[in-house]
């Protein structure tokens, strides 16, 4: 778990890939859970139907091997339906310099 407590606190919707943080993550797992009773989504994709599948929004079993293509899928989908925070990625990420040449960082919006 590379993510900060405050991050699962104050977020909207939480996707746990191939984890299980309840069983091996106990305290991030409360931290979800927070973010839940607050109203955040929480979104599992495993193979496996474990104990934090068990407490899940939405549960998306998916085949051994096809995470690649579904984190591509995801990816196509937001950039596709602009569902991302142009704000925060043109000031707080390189996407600026990797989308394609006109793309306008937020400082010019």
């Amino acid at each position: 778990m590379t993510n900060h407590w405050i991050d699962f606190k104050n977020a909207d919707v939480i996707l746990v890939m191939g984890s299980n943080p309840a069983s091996n993550h106990p305290i991030s797992m409360k931290w979800v859970m927070r973010a839940k009773e607050k109203g955040a989504k929480l979104i599992v994709v495993d193979p496996r139907f474990t104990q934090t599948a068990s407490k899940v929004d939405l549960y998306a079993p998916m085949r051994s091997g096809t995470d690649i293509a579904f984190l591509g899928e995801i990816i196509n989908f937001v950039l596709s339906n602009e569902l991302y925070f142009r704000e925060y990625v043109g000031a707080y990420t390189n996407a600026a310099s990797l989308v394609s040449e006109d793309f306008v960082d937020s400082e010019d919006l």
